[in-house]
Parts: C-alpha cells; structure tokens; sequence
C-alpha cells in the first residue's frame, strides 16, 4: 500500500514537548511573566519563528530573542540527560522495513543532535528540516519535499504526526496521516486514522500485523 513512512520528530518519536513546556515555564517565571499553558497549546507543531509571534502577541514586554535563547539553550542542554521516546518508537522503526524520513519544524542541527542523542539516526534515508524548506508546516511543502527526497510519490507515504498543524501539512501533501496525540486530543479533521500509540497507528494504517 506504501512505498514510504515519514515520521515527525518531536511529539511522535520523542517525548520532548513536556519538556519542553516546563522549560519555557520556568523561563518566562524568571523572566518575570505569568505562564499560561494556553499560549505553550499554541505554540505545539509549529516553527520557531511562528511560536516567537505567539509568544511576543501574548507577552508585548517580553524580551523574545532574551527568552528564546534562554528557553532554547536550556531545552538543548537538558536533551544530553532527558530525552524520552514515545512509547513503541524503537519498535516501529525496527519493524517497518520501507524507506523512512523524518520531517521536523526543528532547525537542521537541532534535529540531527535529538537523532543521534536517542539512537535514532540510521532509521532514516531523509531528513527534512525547518532549514530546508521555504514554508514551515501547515503548509504541505516539509511533507511534499520529504516525499521527493525519498523519490515516491506523496500519496504512496505514510504520515506519523502528533499535532493538528503536523497533520494539515501532511494531509494537504496528499499523504496517508496517522495521527497519534500528544499534549492536546485529536480532533481528527487532517487524519486518516487516530490512534493512542503508534504502534496501534501502524496497526490501523496496515503497515504491521
């Protein structure tokens, strides 16, 4: 049914936006502000850039490019002692023999060091980066590019993504969307199967038995 799997990074394979979030918490409390989970809710699937807009539209006074170097500088450094997978990703990944990319709103370094730090690196024949296209999920480009880095065909690939901007960006591509929530419920709009795991996603999508 497919010649390919493409997978999201943070969300689906690691466990990081938990991370992430108290990270960003406790770095807006530093700076002074009032956290507010609504806001982070936000900000889940999408690119660097667009979170810095969400950001500086709900805190007008907040220093961004102060906060984002200290968020992100702490996230990456707390990558080396805490990096969870998603539950079922080594077996997924060892199980599905098809070509397989990874395509992240994560800058290009960022994701290689998650990659490597996880043990995850030599699954993938791609990886496609918020470095490497012009327009950042929802828009189909990062699915249409890693498609073609893959040379198949988007409506031949199997989409794994966690978050509704993730699942758009693929969907609209004309890929197969497994979509198995993370921090916030599915609504289901952009996928094709929901599932609570991925290996129960997989399951659906008919790639394992």
């Amino acid at each position: 049914m497919f010649d390919a799997v493409i997978f999201d990074l943070d969300g689906t394979l690691l466990d990081t936006e938990a991370v992430a979030l108290r990270l960003g918490h406790d770095c807006l409390r530093e700076m002074g502000q009032t956290p507010d989970m609504a806001v982070f809710h936000a900000m889940i699937g999408k690119d660097a850039p667009t979170s810095d807009l969400i950001l500086q539209a709900a805190y007008p006074t907040l220093d961004i490019a102060a906060f984002s170097t200290l968020w992100r500088g702490g996230f990456e450094a707390a990558l080396e002692h805490d990096l969870p997978l998603k539950p079922g990703a080594h077996d997924i990944l060892s199980a599905i023999a098809l070509p397989k990319a990874i395509c992240t709103s994560s800058r290009r370094d960022s994701a290689l060091r998650k990659l490597d730090l996880a043990g995850l690196a030599g699954h993938f024949t791609a990886v496609v980066s918020l470095d490497d296209v012009s327009r950042a999920k929802p828009h189909p480009e990062p699915y249409l590019t890693a498609a073609a880095w893959l040379g198949v065909n988007p409506d031949r690939c199997l989409v794994f993504e966690d978050s509704e901007t993730g699942a758009a960006s693929a969907r609209q591509a004309g890929c197969t969307v497994v979509q198995v929530p993370d921090m916030l419920p599915a609504t289901g709009d952009h996928a094709h199967h929901v599932a609570a795991t991925l290996l129960e996603g997989a399951r659906r999508a008919g790639v394992l038995a």
